[in-house]
């Protein structure tokens, strides 16, 4: 069950990762159209801006397993490693209650949602629901983390 939910993370962020091209033309595609003929490309930025939800929420549950994340060990590092440990496990206990809400309250939302964006008339609905998704994949990593806490702890 690991290495599919790992794998599964790993294959979002790719998926992120494929906006970011698009975005990145599109940004250069604006300051060349509003530099050198003074007109902007109509929609990117509303573009832009769900290109890097996309890029950023699918990244994130990829980001927590690889431990991209800031970390501040300034307490972490002077205490007992059973300290430590059960620090760990009700941090990660605090962190699945929040993300659980978070990915809730997304597929709340996004079932609610009707709307659509104002230049380009592009649906809201796929966006909203996407959080649900992100949040879904993170509570995911951090119960894989729990198990490895509490087996750490349960060992020392």
């Amino acid at each position: 069950m690991r290495k599919f939910i790992q794998k599964m993370t790993f294959s979002l962020s790719y998926v992120g990762m494929f906006f970011l091209i698009p975005m990145m033309l599109l940004t250069t595609g604006e300051v060349v159209g509003r530099a050198i003929w003074s007109r902007p490309i109509p929609g990117s930025m509303e573009l832009s801006s769900y290109m890097l939800a996309i890029f950023v929420l699918l990244g994130i549950a990829y980001t927590h397993q690889v431990g991209g994340q800031v970390r501040v060990t300034m307490l972490v590092s002077r205490i007992p490693e059973k300290a430590a440990l059960v620090l760990q496990v009700l941090t990660t206990l605090l962190s699945l209650f929040i993300i659980g809400i978070m990915a809730w309250q997304g597929w709340v939302k996004a079932m609610e949602e009707s709307t659509v964006s104002d230049m380009l008339r592009v649906p809201q609905f796929p966006f909203r629901m996407l959080v649900s998704v992100a949040g879904l994949f993170l509570f995911l990593e951090l119960l894989l983390d729990l198990v490895d806490s509490v087996k750490k702890l349960i060992r020392s």
